[in-house]
């Protein structure tokens, strides 16, 4: 079973990662080099299910779903929802899960 935090969509880490961009579209989530650089490189605050963009910012090709007002009980933060929380005050461990890889760091 793929982590709540992770699309889940194969056994090699987060693909959802691997896609999400800056939202100019030109370098990979959290290698922003344009003028939005200062905060689209920020990792704090409630996150997409990769971790790699704000929530309701995705930008991978599960952003339809992503971006959507999520329904029903939601995690402390109110933003996503509760099985699927990203929230700081309980993603603490910095963005990834150990059973995660981030492929947007590595050449």
């Amino acid at each position: 079973m793929a982590p709540s935090t992770c699309c889940g969509k194969s056994g090699e880490g987060c693909v959802c990662a691997q896609q999400a961009k800056c939202s100019c579209g030109e370098k990979s989530a959290l290698q922003c080099s344009c003028d939005k650089a200062a905060i689209e490189n920020k990792t704090t605050g409630p996150r997409c299910s990769c971790r790699a963009r704000p929530a309701g910012s995705c930008t991978c090709e599960r952003s339809s779903t992503e971006n959507a007002t999520p329904a029903g009980d939601l995690c402390s933060c109110g933003v996503r929802p509760a099985d699927a929380c990203t929230c700081e005050k309980n993603a603490t461990d910095g963005g990834l899960l150990d059973t995660e890889t981030d492929f947007t760091t590595q050449k």
